[in-house]
């Protein structure tokens, strides 16, 4: 029966991946592939062959309907991200809504994504929290951190190492210094690393130290 996969893939360490992935990535049609020659290294890795088709921000809106219109025929496709599950802060959610318009299965694989150790590493309240990835670079980023100012919840934000020194200021900024909060590194690769702390005292460590590597940022909800 033909339908929609999408399958997670490792954020750092290859063997971050399910027997149920590998399986599902070898017996599709067609493979969406957000980068072909990131996603070729890890089929070469798994010793897979397989067709791949380019599904990347900038050609998602122009494809959905021929590759709908191809599931609809009767082949069976997988959409993998470049690192971690399809749709979350990445290319996926227009395509599933659209496949779901059309009475097409989908099917989510559980697997790798980055907040989810990032968020339990912190020592931050996990009870329940606030997923919000990449802030907008500049229009609306200052409404809506004022807006995230009061939220009581557990926040997590996805960064990029340029980026997250001036990120840390405007967070101490707008929730105060003294919030808590970690900065998660390289999660599952070699050179993982979180540091801990208040905000003012993670801009003061990485405004030292410098950064590399892929961030996410966990802040501790507006206090009661």
């Amino acid at each position: 029966m033909s339908k929609l996969f999408l399958v997670p893939t490792p954020i750092g360490n290859l063997e971050d991946i399910t027997l149920r992935a590998i399986r599902v990535l070898k017996e599709v049609d067609v493979l969406l592939a957000e980068d072909t020659r990131t996603s070729g290294q890890l089929l070469k890795h798994l010793g897979i062959e397989k067709r791949m088709m380019s599904y990347h921000i900038h050609n998602e809106h122009k494809t959905i309907v021929h590759l709908v219109e191809r599931i609809l025929r009767g082949e069976t496709i997988a959409l993998i991200s470049d690192a971690g599950t399809p749709a979350i802060s990445d290319p996926g959610f227009l395509l599933v809504r659209e496949c779901i318009k059309n009475n097409i299965e989908v099917d989510c694989l559980p697997g790798a994504t980055a907040f989810v150790p990032a968020l339990v590493n912190s020592g931050l309240p996990n009870d329940r929290f606030h997923f919000e990835g990449f802030l907008p670079h500049k229009k609306g980023r200052q409404t809506r951190l004022k807006e995230l100012a009061e939220n009581p919840f557990t926040m997590i934000f996805y960064e990029s190492p340029h980026r997250l020194i001036k990120s840390l200021a405007q967070f101490a900024d707008f929730f105060g210094g003294e919030r808590q909060a970690s900065v998660s590194r390289e999660l599952s690769k070699m050179y993982e690393q979180t540091v801990r702390g208040s905000l003012t005292e993670l801009y003061q460590h990485f405004e030292k130290q410098g950064v590399r590597g892929e961030i996410v940022v966990v802040i501790a909800g507006k206090p009661n």
